[in-house]
């Protein structure tokens, strides 16, 4: 099948792409610099120039393939605090892939998250749902979980749409997001610090095992399913901070809520959340599972300190 790609060259993409050109799947990528296009190319991926902010790119390019894989989101200007701007950017992008695809029966997965539900208790694929137009409005999470309803919207307009919901941590070699941040402060402070008690815990999964689960559900997620791409239910943040001290030969503490701030920075508003998750629907619907190491094996092997002195 021909599956257009938003994000394609990206943490997930790049991992992604691979993926469905191994399994006989041709990919178009969409790239909006010249780098992108370049890596797309060197994959065997062809290039489709443009942004999210192109709808007229992005719904000709639907209506040309086989179906969408919507990975990409505007993460520069939501982590500088303008989460709503990236929402609304990815609510019209949506919006011009269901539309392309209404009435073909062809497959529409987007990405989105399992945080911020704050339920107390793991959040399973039932979880989550409701979300309405004031959400989508807002400046926070609920706005891209209110686009993961208007995803699944389009099931009854004839898309077999489906949401891949991602942990806050996608791990493997080469990642730069909340664990790699974590472990250059931890560098940085010349100590291990977790919040509290550190009882706090974070799903988690391998970026490759999630690769393979945005395949399936391409492949053969039934119309208006939401999976939970979680092979690490709930790992806690004092088990991470004491791996990261093992690895980089520094005390372990707990930090103070009133510190955590000045000590964790930006990581501190995500670090202090406990959020599990669930893909126990997931591996039943799909026949998923995962076969990567886990947070803490992966943590283990030292991939993530090979630039780091202790």
């Amino acid at each position: 099948m021909h599956v257009f790609v938003t994000g394609a060259s990206g943490w997930i993409g790049s991992a992604v792409v691979p993926e469905l050109i191994s399994a006989g799947h041709q990919v178009t990528g969409l790239a909006r610099s010249d780098a992108s296009a370049d890596a797309l190319l060197a994959a065997g991926v062809e290039v489709r120039r443009g942004t999210l902010d192109d709808v007229d790119v992005l719904r000709s390019a639907a209506a040309a393939s086989d179906g969408v894989i919507h990975l990409a989101f505007k993460h520069d200007i939501a982590f500088s605090g303008n989460f709503g701007g990236a929402a609304a950017a990815d609510h019209r992008a949506i919006e011009a892939f269901g539309e392309a695809l209404a009435g073909s029966g062809r497959p529409f997965v987007i990405a989105s998250g399992t945080g911020g539900y704050g339920l107390g208790r793991a959040v399973t694929e039932e979880d989550g749902h409701g979300f309405d137009a004031a959400a989508a409005a807002s400046n926070g999470p609920e706005a891209r979980q209110a686009n993961a309803e208007l995803t699944l919207s389009f099931a009854s307009r004839g898309v077999r749409a489906s949401v891949v919901r991602l942990p806050p941590t996608v791990h493997g070699d080469g990642d730069k997001g909340f664990v790699a941040a974590v472990v250059g402060i931890a560098r940085e402070k010349g100590v291990s610090g977790f919040p509290g008690d550190g009882s706090q815990r974070w799903p988690a999964v391998h970026r490759l095992d999630a690769a393979h689960l945005f395949r399936l559900a391409f492949e053969q997620a039934p119309a208006g399913s939401t999976l939970n791409a979680v092979a690490d239910e709930g790992v806690s943040i004092r088990s991470l901070a004491e791996v990261i001290g093992r690895q980089l030969d520094v005390p372990v503490t707990s930090i103070s809520p009133e510190d955590a701030g000045e000590h964790f920075g930006w990581v501190a508003a995500v670090l202090g959340l406990d959020m599990p998750a669930s893909s126990a629907l997931t591996r039943d619907l799909m026949g998923w599972q995962p076969t990567q190491p886990g947070l803490i094996d992966d943590l283990e092997k030292g991939q993530y300190f090979l630039n780091v002195a202790g």
